[in-house]
C-alpha cells in the first residue's frame, strides 16, 4: 500500500491551537470523523502525520517516499481524485499557490523542488483557523453522514421518540441513522436542517431535543432534557447536557450538566463543571478577536459568534463563566467567581483573580484518574508530548 503523509505547516498547525497542542491537524474531528479518517475513506494507504517536531513521538516515522497531503484539507471526491492522479515528482497547488499535495521523495517535499506542478481550480474545504472546526462542521457532517450510511439500514426510531421534518433528503437519502446498540427514549429529533447520526452504543435520554445537523459518536451520552442545536458533534464517549449550539467535542470530554456552550471546540479529556456558562457573543455585538499564539497579540477574526476553545485535559469548576472567545491551553483548571481572562495558559490553575502554575505531575495524575474511568491510561507518547509542552512552551517566542 502507498505511504501517505498528512503534513502540517507551522502556520496551519499553530492556526488550530489550542486544539492542536497535542495532535496533528489531521487528527482533529470535523463532522463525524477526523480529517485523517476522511482521507482513509478515499485513499487507502499506510498513514502517518508530519507536524510539530515534539509531536513526532505520536506518529510512525515519515518514509523517504510518499504521497504528501496537506493535513488541514477536508477531502471530497474531486479533490481526492486530483491528489491520486499526481505523477512522481508532481505537486498539486491551490489557486493561491498553497501546496495541497505532492507525490515523491522527502527531499523534494522539503526543498519544494517539484518536477512539475498542477493547479487545482475547484473549491475545497480547509481548516485554516481553529474556529473553522465549528464553522465547517455542518457541511462536513453531512458529507460524512452520507458516506457512513450509504447502502446501510438504520435501526428503527423507538415509538416513544418524535421525528420532526421530512425524513429524507431530496434524493431520497434518509436524514436519520441509528447504529446498533444505541438507545433513545422520549426524544425529539428535528431533521428540517440536515441529518442526525446516532452512533453505536450512544444513549439519548428522556426529554432531549436535538436539531440537525447533529452527530453523536460511539458511546456518547446526552443527558436528560438537554437542548442541542446544530451543527454539533459529540465525539466518542462524550457526555452532554444543558444547552449546546454548534459545538465540536473531539472525544472523551464531559459537559454533563446545565449551562450554555456555543460555537465552541472542546478537546479530549476535558470536563466542564455544573452550570459552566460560556459566552459566544459580545454584549456590544462587536467583532470577535482571538489570541494569536504566533504573533502574541489579539487579532480580528471577522466573526460575531465564537465561544470556548479548550485544549486537552483542561477543566472548569462549578458555576465557572467564560467570556466570549476564550482560549484555554492544555492541563488548565479554571474556577472561581467572575470572568477569567480570555487567553489562559497551559498547566495553570485559578480564575478571575489570577492563575498559578501547576506541576506537570499533578496534571498527569488528574489525567490518569479521568482516563481510568474509561479504561484508558496516559501512554508514554502522551507523557512525552505533555513534558515537551511543559518544558518548552509552543510555539516558541521569536
Amino acid at each position: 500500500m502507498e505511504n501517505i503523509v498528512l503534513f502540517d505547516t507551522q502556520a496551519s498547525h499553530c492556526a488550530c491551537l489550542p486544539i492542536t497542542f497535542t495532535r496533528a491537524v489531521s487528527d482533529v474531528r470535523v463532522g463525524i470523523v477526523t480529517i485523517r479518517e476522511k482521507w482513509e475513506r478515499f485513499l487507502p494507504g499506510e498513514y502517518t502525520a508530519l507536524s510539530a517536531e515534539y509531536l513526532a513521538v505520536k506518529y510512525p516515522a515519515v518514509p523517504d517516499r510518499a504521497l504528501f497531503v496537506a493535513g488541514n484539507l477536508c477531502p471530497d471526491a474531486d479533490l481526492a481524485a486530483a491528489v491520486a492522479a499526481l505523477s512522481e515528482g508532481e505537486a498539486l497547488l491551490g489557486a493561491d499557490d498553497t501546496l495541497l499535495a505532492y507525490r515523491g521523495d522527502r527531499a523534494g517535499f522539503d526543498s519544494k523542488a517539484f518536477a512539475s506542478t498542477r493547479r487545482y481550480e475547484k473549491d475545497y474545504t480547509a481548516i485554516r483557523a481553529v474556529y473553522d472546526i465549528f464553522r465547517e462542521n455542518g457541511k462536513e457532517l453531512e458529507k460524512d453522514f452520507r458516506a457512513i450510511t450509504a447502502g446501510r439500514t438504520s435501526q428503527p426510531l423507538p415509538a416513544s421518540c418524535r421525528l420532526v421534518g421530512d425524513p429524507c433528503f431530496a434524493d431520497g437519502t434518509p436524514k436519520l441513522f441509528i447504529e446498533e446498540g444505541a438507545t433513545l427514549e422520549c426524544a425529539i429529533l428535528n431533521v428540517k436542517n440536515g441529518a442526525i447520526y446516532i452512533g453505536r452504543d450512544v444513549e439519548i435520554m428522556e426529554g432531549v431535543a436535538i436539531r440537525a445537523p447533529f452527530a453523536a459518536c460511539t458511546h456518547a451520552t446526552v443527558n436528560m432534557n438537554a437542548k442541542i442545536y446544530g451543527a454539533t458533534t459529540l465525539g466518542p464517549h462524550c457526555k452532554a447536557g444543558g444547552e449546546l449550539s454548534n459545538v465540536v467535542m473531539l472525544g472523551y470530554s464531559n459537559k454533563g450538566h446545565d449551562g450554555y456552550l456555543g460555537n465552541a471546540v472542546i478537546g479530549e479529556w476535558c470536563n466542564l463543571g455544573a452550570d459552566t456558562n460560556c459566552s459566544n457573543l459580545k454584549n456590544n455585538y462587536a467583532e470577535v478577536k482571538l489570541w494569536s499564539y504566533t504573533e502574541h497579540r489579539f487579532r480580528s477574526t471577522g466573526l460575531q459568534f465564537c465561544g470556548l476553545l479548550m485544549g486537552d485535559h483542561s477543566r472548569s469548576g462549578i458555576n465557572t463563566m467564560f467570556n466570549t472567545a476564550t482560549m484555554v491551553g492544555v492541563g488548565a483548571n479554571v474556577y472561581g467567581p467572575g470572568f477569567p481572562r480570555t487567553i489562559i495558559d497551559s498547566f495553570v490553575q485559578g480564575g478571575a483573580e489570577g492563575f498559578d502554575s501547576v506541576a506537570l505531575s499533578r496534571v498527569e495524575e488528574m489525567a490518569e484518574r479521568m482516563m481510568a474511568r474509561r479504561g484508558k491510561s496516559l501512554s508514554d507518547a502522551d507523557r512525552a508530548v505533555l513534558q515537551a509542552l511543559y518544558d518548552h512552551p509552543y510555539p516558541p517566542k521569536a
